[in-house]
């Protein structure tokens, strides 16, 4: 597999379907830097035709995107949107849908915690 500045959402499907199931089917969203892309949704690749406004930011900014946008299918939804670089120049933007309104995030961090967890046997499993 080869992605290159023009890849097709065809050409991106794959590889979009694999990372979709990596993060357990939060909604995907892919395009090359000249060509609309992918957007995917319950192991399903709803579009082969799509752009987004996190995923245009990122092509021409080449930095990591973290917001909500505020139109699209996702308007309201946080999302991170990453670029595919090769040899530095952005060839591809990636984007997770956190459809938990935040929650993924969190809990990513909590799981940071500096300190060892310590069991208190005596208050039960949950505690």
């Amino acid at each position: 597999m080869n992605i290159t500045l023009s890849s097709t959402g065809k050409e991106l499907a794959e590889i979009g379907l694999s990372i979709h199931q990596l993060v357990d089917k939060l909604p995907l969203t892919m395009r090359s830097k000249e060509s609309r892309g992918i957007r995917i949704e319950d192991g399903k690749v709803l579009e082969y035709d799509y752009t987004g406004p996190a995923l245009e930011e990122v092509l021409s900014t080449g930095k990591i995107f973290k917001g909500t946008p505020d139109k699209g299918p996702y308007a309201g939804t946080p999302v991170v949107v990453v670029p595919l670089k090769d040899e530095g120049q952005v060839i591809c933007a990636i984007g997770l849908v956190d459809i938990t309104q935040g929650l993924f995030s969190d809990m990513v961090e909590i799981s940071r915690r500096p300190e060892e967890v310590k069991k208190d046997v005596t208050r039960g499993e949950f505690y």
